[in-house]
């Protein structure tokens, strides 16, 4: 079956509510998840049978699924444990061939020469913060140098995969042999796609902000390498929660890794990391993610650290970051924003060249869009598929919603049919 006629099935078995009650049960399920991810209850929520099911949405997007089975205290409903389990173990098979396909890669990478960093999750996961299986992998990062690239491209493509996509963040590529998936969260049949890097950076929200210098060990072998330290990697997280951060695709996961790393980290590490400026406009990026891990997981962040790099933050993205909730800048969001993100202009002329690039998107950008489109499910959201001036249209006069969330909440409902 196709990827679109499953989409079409999906969507004759399963009727929605209204956008606003969709809306307001992942607001609520999700700030609920949040805090019993950190300080579990005695008790289950009292949520009606829809809110259980779009909960389950609310755990796939948020990356939480097997973390919540290891962590909740009660034992009730039996459909939502018997989830959670299910994704706990389907979540440590695809740890268990993720792993395997690491090894596969380093062994040629030794072969052939090529040094390779194992960027975000593949690294939690040498760290041992989680045990197998808790943290889910929806992709295997690898960062290579611009001179290795190409060679690295071969030896992904000589374990059997296909290059899907090139655009300016990464190279991407995808099994050879790729099933569309109906799954919700963690399954094992859901492809695992590996993404070249030669750069590490994100637009913020329309100046770059690089930090690849600090991931690269300078004395990196041939093989898979580690980060230079458990600053850098901190450092990455980061930056890469700030790009979420900022375009409202945030998940809970990420918050998490944060904590828990942060929670390792001693004085000389936050010193390292103080000094790790990945440029002339300084660490001010890091504010929204720190503030927002502060408030899911407190004394896990030195308070002086960040006091320390406050004052460069932009004053309205200070203000916003101490305000915004996990359910406001994460996939929970159901609603597709105009310009999110553009607190963080550190000035009315970079304000307005944000705009500028939602309005009239550089060819970069579109191509960025066609790449990931392709990736993305069929649904009966009209969104991608129509002409980006009637995009901006539905921007000024409507609340349109977010195909990936709309899609997660449709698997959610269709879970158990």
């Amino acid at each position: 079956m196709s990827s679109q006629s499953a989409s079409r099935t999906l969507r004759s078995e399963v009727a929605l509510p209204p956008l606003a009650t969709i809306a307001g049960a992942l607001r609520k399920t999700t700030e609920f998840l949040a805090r019993e991810l950190m300080n579990p209850s005695n008790e289950p929520p009292l949520w009606n049978e829809f809110e259980w099911r779009v909960a389950r949405a609310v755990t796939a997007m948020q990356g939480v699924s097997s973390l919540l089975a290891n962590v909740l205290r009660w034992q009730r409903p039996n459909a939502w444990l018997h989830f959670l389990n299910g994704q706990r173990t389907q979540s440590i098979a695809r740890h268990r061939h993720i792993a395997q396909l690491l090894e596969q890669i380093n062994a040629a990478a030794r072969r052939r020469g090529i040094a390779l960093v194992a960027l975000k999750g593949a690294a939690l996961a040498e760290f041992a913060i989680y045990k197998p299986g808790e943290r889910p992998m929806g992709d295997i990062d690898l960062l290579v140098r611009g001179n290795d690239v190409a060679a690295a491209a071969q030896l992904v493509t000589a374990c059997n995969y296909v290059e899907a996509s090139c655009t300016y963040r990464h190279r991407s590529f995808k099994p050879r042999a790729t099933k569309p998936s109906t799954k919700i969260g963690e399954h094992i049949e859901n492809p695992i796609n590996i993404e070249l890097h030669t750069r590490v950076a994100e637009y913020l929200p329309i100046l770059e902000t690089e930090i690849t210098r600090h991931l690269f060990p300078r004395d990196a072998h041939a093989g898979i390498n580690p980060y230079p330290s458990i600053a850098s990697l901190l450092l990455h997280l980061l930056l890469h929660a700030a790009g979420n951060i900022r375009g409202r695709g945030l998940r809970l996961i990420q918050l998490h890794d944060i904590a828990l790393l942060g929670a390792r980290m001693r004085p000389s590490d936050w010193g390292e990391l103080a000094s790790a400026s990945a440029d002339a406009r300084g660490l001010w990026w890091a504010l929204a993610p720190l503030v927002l891990v502060q408030k899911y997981y407190p004394m896990t962040i030195p308070d002086a650290f960040v006091r320390s790099i406050e004052p460069g933050c932009p004053w309205l993205l200070s203000r916003t970051a101490r305000r915004h909730r996990l359910a406001d800048v994460s996939w929970s969001n159901i609603h597709i924003q105009a310009f999110p993100g553009i607190e963080w202009s550190k000035s009315p002329r970079e304000a307005f060249a944000f705009a500028f690039s939602r309005v009239w998107p550089s060819r970069a950008a579109l191509e960025e869009l066609r790449a990931g489109v392709e990736t993305m499910p069929s649904t009966s959201v009209p969104w991608y598929g129509i002409a980006h001036g009637e995009r901006i249209l539905r921007w000024v006069f409507s609340k349109p919603p977010r195909v990936q969330t709309i899609h997660s909440v449709r698997l959610a409902l269709a879970h158990e049919h």
